[in-house]
């Protein structure tokens, strides 16, 4: 992760949860990230697929975790192409 874009989401409960962005793309108008917990390339963590739900005039961004298995199986091929020769393994 050398260019490191980290995002904080707010939980239910009030927590902050720190995750660090891998990708990101655009499909049909959706916006999807593939982030991950662990916070320096050598530490090996968790992968999450987050979809965008906030509407553009929106100040803060709105995530939810991508729970579908279609839908993940369909992202994780497209994260996998897009890092693609990236430092990066992501395994499902």
């Amino acid at each position: 992760m050398s260019e490191e874009k980290k995002i904080t989401l707010t939980t239910e409960e009030g927590d902050y949860v720190d995750f660090y962005v891998l990708e990101e793309t655009r499909i049909s108008g959706m916006n999807y990230l593939l982030v991950t917990d662990a916070a320096d390339d050598d530490d090996e963590g968790e992968c999450y697929v987050l979809k965008d739900l906030s509407k553009q005039e929106e100040s803060e961004a709105l995530y939810e975790f991508v729970e579908d298995d279609n839908e993940i199986d369909y992202l994780f091929k497209i994260f996998s192409e897009l890092l693609d020769g990236a430092d990066v393994d992501i395994e499902k």
